[in-house]
């Protein structure tokens, strides 16, 4: 993983552009920090693929375990005083 200050990194955008492209993560920082990255499209698109990933609720996940077939109660539930 190449890391670079933005100042070198606007010099020589273009070479940072072919790094990525070869499969290279180049991390760009700001005082020391770092706050942006530069990565192939093919990882970009992987990476916006697993945040559009929905998921499912509590119950959903328990049912992926062994023996996830839960019977329901029926019975009401008892108050609560808040």
């Amino acid at each position: 993983m190449v890391m670079i200050n933005l100042k070198d990194a606007k010099a020589g955008f273009s070479g940072l552009v072919d790094e990525a492209i070869k499969g290279e993560f180049v991390t760009i920082t700001r005082h020391g920090k770092p706050v942006a990255a530069l990565v192939s499209l093919e990882a970009a698109e992987i990476a916006r693929k697993a945040m559009e990933r929905k998921r499912g609720g509590l119950a959903a996940y328990l049912q992926t375990f062994p023996g996830g077939e839960f019977e329901r109660n029926r019975s009401p539930s008892r108050p609560v005083d808040l």
